[in-house]
């Protein structure tokens, strides 16, 4: 097709152009823009040309991802790349949590180009490739059958075809032909096949057979009124029987690119812009080439031409037509269909804004970005006519079972031990293991491998190293999840619990004479006699102006403070209690010694009829800071743990092989050539203590937490299928069955006593709060009381001589002293006086009072 412009300047679009010198005569003309080819690889061979002659080339329909690189600087794809489209792909595979997927390509630049993008892609979301299937332009029927049956002999069931339209059907014959299309398949088809579908009126019946259940992606082009007036001009075509009966996203990108050089064009003339070309000396020396290539001229102003279309800004028929810094069109965007019954339906969009949507990405562009936890797509009938989301991997058909790699231990075999008979191998992970493959929809083919030479355990970190190596295909044992094997392999949920523990031969506390006074701590003893003495005191002060017992001589009265204070600790006090303070004083301090007495009978009682054993070794701080040897199993990750993180001497460490070693080590202790204690995970101490009759112990906390799982290759499918089947064999109580077949032992106490017997003893911490209770309770009565005496003596300092006199006459019997002054001693005086007597006297001196106003009114 030949566009005129400016009578003697042209643009081409190149519909096809399958050799350069049959269309040479169309470049010597004087040419300043060139649209087309369709192909990528025809492309990369014209950017060779324009790149010469100084001319923009807008494609349309090259996808190549590399030809935006700096090699082709007149290149101007006015489609979307498919860089963005092989990412669209990747965010489907993740979204659907499938891990590793099928290449079938072209092998070609558009085909080798894009799927190599698509791999970095999938690196990116933990997946990969993990089988290529290329094969050449116009590969025969049975080419293509041959590469299929190679790929379905693979383990992964999700296949991506990115290949040419003319091709493209011919995979989905084949593969409907074996069997290729039924249940639990996964087939993405990239733009090539709506394409091929959009461009086609009426649909095949046949042709869509072959398609049912296929996820594909289409450009998207926003519905304007725009794309709806030209669609419907297109229809009413007056010659519509020679018309193609339809037309695809291409199409809409062809009509846009035109639009975009007659835009450029226009604003290039009207800043001013001229058009002059000139001839390249480097095109005149042939060497005896056919080609003329003397008569190809050079467009002088190409590059200015270049940057007027890079600056255009205009909306098309398939959307914003703008370009980024990168030469591509902003916001790339694609359609996700699901291909069924006689069509297709469109389950989401994804954008490179947004990710995969329901919602279109013209909507989303004016709200903040997505968030992967918000990606979302309508369901999908897959293969099958199934709705479940398919697994996406199934075992190869090779006949090759998994390889398991089974440490060959030398002790502890409760958990892990060769046997004679099939399969080989038994204990507790074993059956584990099998209980939850036995729980998996599909089978699982394996054979187990011993690791080890049997006459030491092996190194457990070697073990998840070969199969990180591909060597073995998982692990089966007691292998514990630490931090360096998780980046090396992938474990499945802990099936046990684990962590590592101090181990320590104890001894028996002797019984002491003294064993009473162990129940409280010596500062909680001093201050439960000093508060038996106080709260004996403020009762006396209290009782002593209302009850005659609290009365007498001064020796008689210090013996009933002390009588009635210790007293109360049997609550045998003969005294009774008279005024209103003394008896809330009194209530208050018995709640608090039946308390201490309650704790002390407790305390008392464990330590005279519970066996008291006590250790050196008070945990692992304790064993750190010591410089004794400390015991570890061969093999375990306790050594490179104690080592690097907790930064003991290598030189402390002893490796021991089993339970015997370590009973010797541990009963020789430091001195006679032995450890002073031995850290292990805490499956293997609470079985070797249980079979050494609890005569070593654990002591302090568990340091570490950790489990035991089972180790499989990274980004393995089988890791996350038996992690839910671990789960299931939980929730049912089938892993506690299997625990109590292999596992079943005698329950040691944990709880050791330190060394000098304190541990179990109360201090004064656990009761402070009682003893405030009770300190408030007397300060706040003492406090009332003296408010209360000094009101009284305050009242008898204003009384007259005759009056005090008085009081003396009435008081000589009893040989008091006299209230003649307000000193501190008379205050004491008046504070030993009986509360009785003071009220007498008080109520005789008003009635005294009273008498000589009534004579006087007389």
């Amino acid at each position: 097709m030949l566009l005129l412009v400016e009578s003697y300047y042209m643009i081409f679009l190149i519909p096809w152009l399958q050799y350069l010198s049959d269309n040479w005569i169309l470049m010597e003309n004087e040419v300043v823009a060139a649209i087309g080819p369709q192909s990528s690889g025809i492309a990369h061979v014209i950017s060779h040309v324009v790149n010469e002659l100084n001319v923009p080339l807008l494609s349309f329909g090259a996808t190549d991802p590399t030809l935006t690189s700096l090699q082709y600087p007149y290149f101007l794809r006015t489609t979307q790349s498919d860089y963005y489209q092989m990412h669209a792909v990747a965010d489907l595979v993740e979204y659907y949590g499938w891990r590793e997927v099928i290449a079938i390509f072209v092998d070609d630049d558009y085909g080798r180009n894009g799927i190599s993008v698509l791999g970095d892609a999938l690196s990116k979301k933990r997946a990969k490739i993990s089988y290529k299937a290329p094969f050449s332009p116009g590969a025969s029927r049975s080419a293509i059958n041959s590469l299929l049956v190679g790929a379905n002999l693979m383990e992964s069931r999700v296949f991506v075809v990115h290949v040419n339209p003319d091709t493209g059907l011919t995979i989905f014959s084949v593969a409907k032909s074996l069997g290729m299309t039924a249940g639990s398949y996964v087939w993405i088809a990239t733009d090539w096949l709506p394409s091929v579908l959009d461009s086609t009126e009426p649909v095949d019946i046949d042709t869509m057979n072959l398609l049912q259940g296929v996820v594909a992606l289409r450009h998207h082009t926003p519905d304007t009124d725009l794309k709806k007036n030209f669609i419907s001009r297109w229809k009413n075509l007056k010659y519509k029987e020679n018309s193609p009966s339809g037309f695809n996203s291409y199409a809409l990108y062809a009509y846009d690119s035109v639009w975009l050089v007659a835009h450029a064009l226009d604003a290039l003339l009207n800043e001013g812009g001229k058009f002059t070309f000139s001839n390249d000396p480097k095109l005149h020396d042939t060497n005896g080439s056919m080609l003329n290539l003397s008569s190809l001229r050079v467009f002088d102003g190409g590059q200015q031409f270049l940057q007027t279309l890079l600056r255009m800004n205009f909306t098309g028929l398939s959307g914003e037509i703008r370009f980024d810094a990168d030469k591509n069109l902003v916001n790339p965007a694609y359609d996700v269909l699901n291909i069924g019954g006689t069509g297709s339906r469109r389950i989401g969009y994804w954008s490179n804004y947004s990710g995969l949507s329901v919602v279109a990405p013209e909507i989303l562009y004016t709200k903040p970005p997505n968030s992967s936890s918000n990606r979302h797509l309508y369901s999908v009938i897959w293969p099958g006519e199934i709705t479940a989301t398919p697994r996406g991997w199934v075992f190869p058909n090779n006949g090759m079972p998994l390889r398991i790699a089974v440490p060959n231990r030398v002790s502890y075999n409760e958990f892990v031990a060769k046997d004679k008979s099939p399969p080989g191998v038994k204990g507790y992970c074993i059956d584990v293991f099998e209980a939850a493959v036995n729980l998996l929809p599909y089978p699982v083919p394996h054979n187990y491998i011993m690791y080890g030479n049997g006459k030491r355990n092996p190194i457990y970190n070697d073990i998840v190293q070969q199969v990180a190596l591909n060597n073995f295909d998982a692990a089966v044992g007691d292998i514990t999840i630490v931090t360096n094997r998780t980046k090396l392999v992938d474990f499945t949920q802990p099936y046990m619990e684990s962590g590592l523990v101090v181990v320590a031969p104890v001894q028996k506390l002797k019984s002491s004479p003294w064993a009473f006074l162990k129940p409280f701590t010596i500062p909680m003893w001093l201050v439960t006699g000093g508060f038996f003495l106080f709260v004996g005191a403020v009762v006396w002060i209290l009782e002593h102006r209302f009850n005659n017992e609290f009365r007498g001589p001064p020796s008689q009265q210090l013996v009933t403070i002390f009588w009635f204070s210790f007293s109360t600790m049997f609550f045998s006090h003969r005294e009774n209690t008279v005024s209103s303070l003394g008896r809330v004083v009194l209530i208050v301090w018995l709640f608090v010694v039946l308390i201490i007495n309650s704790s002390y009978t407790a305390s008392l009682t464990s330590i005279l009829t519970v066996q008291q054993l006590t250790s050196q070794i008070e945990g692992i701080d304790s064993l750190i800071s010591s410089t004794e040897p400390i015991g570890v199993q061969d093999g375990s990750f306790a050594w490179n743990y104690l080592v690097d993180e907790l930064k003991i001497a290598e030189s402390r460490l002893v490796k021991l092989k089993n339970m015997e070693e370590y009973s010797i080590a541990l009963a020789r202790g430091p001195k006679g050539g032995g450890v002073a204690a031995i850290v292990d995970e805490l499956p293997y101490i609470e079985l070797f203590m249980s079979k050494t009759n609890c005569e070593f112990r654990t002591v302090g906390q568990e340091f570490t937490k950790s489990g035991w799982g089972f180790a499989f290759q990274r980004d393995s499918p089988l890791a996350i299928d038996l992690s839910t089947a671990i789960l299931q064999l939980s929730e049912n109580g089938d892993l506690q069955k299997i625990h109590n077949k292999w596992l079943t032992y005698n329950e040691c106490s944990m709880d050791l006593s330190p060394a000098d017997g304190g541990g179990s003893r109360l201090s004064l911490k656990s009761f402070w709060g009682l003893f405030l209770i009770c300190g408030i309770a007397c300060f706040l009565a003492l406090i009332f009381f003296f408010c209360r005496v000094c009101g009284q003596f305050r009242r008898f300092g204003s009384e007259d001589e005759e009056s005090i006199e008085e009081i003396e006459h009435d008081t000589s019997t009893s040989g008091r002293r006299t209230l003649r002054s307000t000193s501190f001693k008379d205050l004491i005086d008046f504070i030993d006086r009986k509360e009785a007597e003071i009220k007498e006297i008080l109520k005789r001196r008003n009635s005294d009072n009273k008498r000589p106003s009534q004579s006087s009114d007389g």
